[in-house]
């Protein structure tokens, strides 16, 4: 009986601080004061789509080109909080960086399809046009989601950035765990943003399968950087990456050797290049 109750102990306290502690966001009122002891004016934005809401924060001034950022899963736009306050690209960029749906504050939990995302992402582009390109920068997941999003915004993106991106669906794993765990009640036992990270990792190979064939119709500039050791996401992707986006105007490809799969930050100085380079 006893063993019962500890365990019944342990699982109450597992679920209350890992819910708490495994958010992966920053609260408005930190980022602000964040950023401003850095000397970085924030702004913090909602977009309503419908019945959703996307939460994002930006930076720089408003007639600079812009570079979008999305995270990957889990994660929220502070994956990205260095870039968008480096003094470099201030000078040269509006820096957008948002919150996917189900994640932050864009209605967390309720993690949507690649497709469903970009319906609720792609209305922000219109809010953003100043004559000026627009440019997605992606990592992990937010890979194949930047590629979605310009198959569904043609014309508007001016180029991609894809770090460790997922994009090929015959190196995903089939993972059939994952649905496993989706069920209750062993759902309610995973905490934080690991719940609604589970539920599109499972969509995933699913949304690879319809993706791939719009990868044709990407046009603009693709940067595709990955490490040669990425435990996470099969190296492999960007070979795949170098062949399928046959109408894109430029193809450029980055092997960081040795690298894992957190070149965003492990690598900064690599990808900030990059960067400045568009």
């Amino acid at each position: 009986m006893k063993s019962v109750i500890y365990l019944g102990i342990i699982i109450v306290f597992w679920l209350i601080i890992g819910e708490g502690c495994l958010k992966f966001r920053t609260s408005d009122s930190k980022a602000l004061k964040e950023f401003d002891t850095s000397g970085v004016r924030l702004s913090i934005k909602t977009l309503k789509v419908k019945d959703r809401t996307l939460h994002y924060v930006m930076t720089g001034m408003d007639t600079f080109p812009t570079i979008v950022f999305v995270h990957g899963s889990p994660g929220s736009w502070d994956a990205f909080k260095e870039y968008i306050k480096d003094k470099d690209l201030l000078k040269k960029f509006r820096m957008i960086s948002i919150d996917r749906p189900g994640f932050g504050y864009s209605d967390f939990g309720k993690a949507v399809t690649l497709q469903e995302e970009s319906n609720i992402i792609s209305p922000l582009f219109k809010g953003l046009k100043n004559n000026k390109p627009i440019y997605l920068v992606g990592h992990s997941l937010g890979g194949p989601m930047i590629v979605q999003l310009a198959a569904d915004n043609p014309n508007t993106i001016a180029g991609l950035v894809i770090l460790s991106g997922a994009i090929d669906v015959k190196l995903e794993k089939p993972e059939k765990w994952r649905h496993v765990i989706m069920q209750f009640p062993l759902k309610y036992l995973i905490p934080g943003s690991l719940r609604p990270s589970n539920k599109e990792l499972w969509y995933l190979k699913t949304d690879l399968i319809k993706l791939a064939p719009r990868f044709k119709e990407i046009t603009c500039p693709v940067y595709i950087i990955h490490g040669d050791k990425d435990p996470l996401v099969d190296y492999g992707n960007l070979a795949f990456g170098a062949k399928a986006f046959v109408n894109s105007t430029k193809i450029d490809t980055l092997t960081i050797p040795g690298a894992n799969h957190f070149i965003p930050w492990m690598h900064y100085d690599v990808i900030k290049k990059v960067l400045l380079r568009l």
